[in-house]
């Protein structure tokens, strides 16, 4: 039997680095976006978004934005959504009803969503996973305490919805405005058009000064 010699060992060597080069690390699986039939064809709040089309933009126009993060990572992610759609990152789900807001001359101002939450978990480890609503209602901006998403790893949140009204463009506190309101009034009535100088009755003019005519004194005899 032939023992291989120093030579025949580092070529060796050699070949099985090169091969572990050639094989590297394997590719990180793609991470699965596609949202399950069940939620997808879910309609979330049918009553919310009926609702969301009686005043200012009609429902399917209006954009939400929300902000999702993930605990585990604290990592922030902002998902910009239509009513109707849903989105998944990893084994959660986000699907949106509607949005609203105040109109532009109400106080306080307000903003905020009827969301729904999914998430794919299971309680035990010989449970399957299973995908769980975790949270439907509303979710409002300026008041984020009214409502929240209780779950240990993801928390979601409104930040802005995307939306007009009629008659945005001239709020009740620009008609109120000193400068609207002066050029209402200049509209609305047709000013008088003064008398003219010439047209108004001759006043009398006083008569030119005469020089009285020279009295002649009577003689007086010496």
């Amino acid at each position: 039997m032939r023992v291989p010699g120093p030579v025949q060992g580092l070529a060796a060597l050699s070949l099985l680095s090169l091969l572990a080069a050639c094989g590297g690390e394997p590719a990180p699986e793609a991470q699965d976006t596609s949202v399950p039939d069940a939620i997808a064809g879910m309609q979330a709040g049918p009553a919310q978004a009926a609702q969301g089309q009686q005043i200012g933009t009609p429902n399917k126009d209006r954009v939400v934005t929300l902000g999702v993060l993930n605990k585990r990572n604290n990592l922030t992610q902002d998902l910009v959504m239509k009513p109707g759609e849903s989105r998944r990152l990893g084994n959660l789900v986000v699907k949106v009803a509607t949005c609203e807001k105040t109109m532009p001359w109400e106080k306080p101002q307000e903003e905020g969503a009827f969301v729904q939450v999914f998430v794919e978990q299971r309680r035990t480890t010989e449970e399957k996973l299973a995908w769980n609503k975790v949270f439907s209602g509303w979710l409002f901006k300026n008041n984020p305490g009214a409502n929240v998403v209780e779950h240990p790893v993801y928390d979601v949140w409104v930040k802005s919805c995307a939306m007009s009204f009629p008659g945005e463009e001239a709020s009740p506190q620009d008609d109120a405005s000193p400068s609207r309101a002066s050029n209402a009034a200049g509209s609305a009535s047709t000013p008088t058009p003064a008398a003219s100088p010439t047209a108004a009755a001759p006043s009398a003019s006083p008569a030119p000064a005469v020089d009285p005519e020279p009295v002649e004194e009577p003689a007086v005899e010496q």
